[in-house]
């Protein structure tokens, strides 16, 4: 599976060791950025660029890592067709795929140990979509406004 990896200044560290363990367990990495560190650096470039590669390549997934994630979640949901999630646990990570069928996941690497960070990613990697009737109603409810940008009936 591919797997693009982009981060600021603060997941930085983080991002490096993600690419080169990720590479050693037989994932197709693709690092995006940046290629040193550069305490001034922002992230949307490498969010939108991890996320742009995730939906220009079906069946591959992204990582998303700052100092806490947000910033870049935000980032990749703006690339039409990513589904991003912000991890804070193992089990948020496996539900943002189970339930969600998230494509990228944030991580705040300012909020994990790299261990913990490395688990959730983990996690969120090996999870497969349950394929659940009301999970996937749920998906494609948000992918036609995403289409449209026509707001759905209220119940």
């Amino acid at each position: 599976m591919r797997v693009y990896l982009g981060a600021d200044h603060a997941g930085y560290e983080l991002k490096v060791h993600l690419v080169n363990y990720l590479a050693k367990q037989g994932y197709e990495v693709v690092d995006v950025g940046p290629r040193e560190f550069d305490p001034d650096d922002d992230y949307p470039a490498f969010c939108l660029h991890a996320g742009a590669g995730v939906v220009g390549n079906p069946g591959s997934l992204g990582v998303v890592i700052g100092g806490s994630g947000n910033g870049e979640q935000i980032a990749a949901n703006k690339v039409a067709g990513v589904r991003a999630a912000l991890a804070w646990n193992l089990e948020v990570a496996h539900l943002a795929r189970e339930h969600n069928d998230a494509n990228v996941v944030a991580i705040g690497a300012r909020q994990h140990t790299i261990d913990e960070a490395t688990a959730m990613v983990e996690a969120f990697l090996t999870t497969e979509f349950s394929g659940n009737e009301r999970h996937a109603r749920r998906i494609e409810q948000v992918g036609e406004y995403e289409k449209t940008r026509e707001l759905p009936p209220l119940p």
